[in-house]
């Protein structure tokens, strides 16, 4: 027997009946023999952590563009954040926690530069519009290993193009990255904008506060415990006071923080800079390396700019715009 039918054998003995086994997946798109050590959703946690989507995320936004501080979250530190929720809820639920690892780990791949702001502006300009889970997918499909992409299986592609709305996963480890990533940037977000002086933590609602706690520590241990403690039968949520409590503070920071003048006064720059590199782009895709070249030949001339600009760090897509539009310094010899 080896390593990972061993490990098969652990799953079986030791996981819920509603949780995922790794010997039942659909499988990959493009079968593979069998790893003698790693059952498969390791093997696809191991491919997403190693490829050059995920290393990008240090340099993407979270919330706040271009903070001036070390503490800020960026897009990576926000993945290992939900990271962590995840398998602290799949452990104590004894579902895959393989499977919510590489869910989680993945489940931003695709995200704009610029945050949200960035993700907006893509979805003004691309005829088909854009949404970050979508271009998560394409990134693990297609867009890695030029594209070979990371050949996943179903249940990880599955989690990570249902993480953020509309239809639930179709297993419990994609819904419980689902309420990870809630529990991760609503906690977080406020942190940071207290940090960043645009929010105080006495004008958090006290109905929320009263319910979840008044510290960060304490709102996540409630709403994690909460769920561990309401998911049953195959099913996941929270008590009603707790869901009550959680879209009062979601609604809050919608309402405040995230409109912030402050905190949002540069996003106008981010349309003017992805906007401008767009239309560039376009007009020349020459500009672009021969790889999106071959997806514009493929599929259009749009779809090869919308992969190339959201696959850019902040830096990168800053670097490219000065680079194009802004004069440089030259010295005659």
């Amino acid at each position: 027997m080896t390593v990972r039918e061993q490990t098969q054998t652990i799953e079986r003995l030791t996981l819920s009946r509603y949780a995922t086994l790794s010997e039942n997946s659909r499988g990959r798109t493009r079968p593979e023999p069998e790893d003698p050590l790693r059952p498969c959703y390791q093997r696809d946690r191991d491919r997403i952590l190693h490829c050059k989507a995920f290393r990008r995320l240090k340099q993407k936004t979270q919330v706040f563009l271009s903070p001036e501080g070390d503490h800020y979250r960026t897009r990576l530190t926000h993945t290992l954040e939900v990271s962590q929720i995840a398998r602290t809820i799949a452990r104590a639920l004894r579902l895959n926690e393989d499977l919510t690892e590489a869910i989680a780990l993945g489940h931003d791949l695709g995200h704009t530069p610029f945050g949200h702001a960035g993700e907006r502006a893509l979805n003004r300009l691309c005829p088909g519009g854009f949404t970050h889970y979508q271009q998560s997918l394409r990134v693990v499909e297609y867009l890695e290993k030029d594209g070979k992409g990371l050949n996943l299986t179903w249940e990880v592609r599955n989690g990570i193009v249902t993480h953020t709305t509309g239809e639930w996963a179709r297993t419990l480890e994609g819904c419980t990255v689902r309420y990870a990533d809630h529990i991760a940037f609503l906690n977080h977000d406020i942190e940071d904008a207290i940090t960043a002086g645009v929010l105080s933590n006495s004008a958090l609602p006290p109905d929320a506060v009263r319910i979840l706690g008044s510290t960060k520590s304490q709102r996540i241990t409630t709403m994690i415990t909460d769920l561990v403690e309401n998911s049953s039968a195959g099913e996941m949520h929270f008590s009603p006071d707790v869901e009550d409590a959680y879209h009062l503070l979601k609604d809050f920071m919608y309402s405040t923080v995230y409109v912030d003048k402050q905190a949002k006064r540069e996003e106008k720059k981010v349309d003017k800079v992805v906007e401008e590199l767009y239309a560039r782009l376009c007009d020349n895709p020459s500009l672009m390396p021969n790889f999106y070249m071959q997806i514009a030949y493929k599929e259009g001339i749009d779809r090869a700019v919308v992969d190339y600009i959201s696959g850019m760090s902040d830096h990168f897509a800053i670097r490219l715009f000065e680079d194009l539009f802004v004069p440089q310094k030259w010295q005659v010899l």
